[in-house]
């Protein structure tokens, strides 16, 4: 056992995080692939707009699937580096549940807490 975690566990988890990276990376291809094959040429003024609009979720949706990714590759490293399921925080064990439902997650309930008082704080 690593940081608490059985090797049953650590193997749903990390086949988890691979089937989510696979998922995400078979989305970011279709949609950069429906994206260069739009025609965003002509129109009129509402369709340009329809064009600045799409293209604008478009690059919403890249940023945000390229955050999930990073967040999977760290949580793949930890795993290898045998310290996934430790809060960055608290350096406690990660509950298993938040695991499971969020298993890219650095930090445990009370981690998450920690952060967002410490950015609220700072955010004044």
């Amino acid at each position: 056992m690593r940081g608490g975690l059985n090797e049953v566990f650590l193997r749903e988890c990390k086949e988890k995080l691979l089937r989510m990276k696979g998922d995400i990376l078979n989305r970011v291809r279709d949609m950069r692939m429906e994206f260069e094959t739009t025609d965003k040429s002509g129109g009129d003024e509402a369709d340009q707009t329809m064009s600045v609009i799409r293209e604008s979720e478009y690059f919403t949706s890249q940023e945000r699937m390229h955050t999930q990714l990073l967040e999977i590759e760290i949580a793949l490293a930890r795993i290898e580096k045998g310290v996934y399921g430790i809060c960055e925080e608290t350096e406690e064990p990660i509950e298993f549940e938040r695991l499971r439902a969020l298993p890219w997650t650095r930090v445990s309930i009370e981690g998450a807490e920690i952060r967002e008082s410490v950015k609220k704080r700072f955010a004044r």
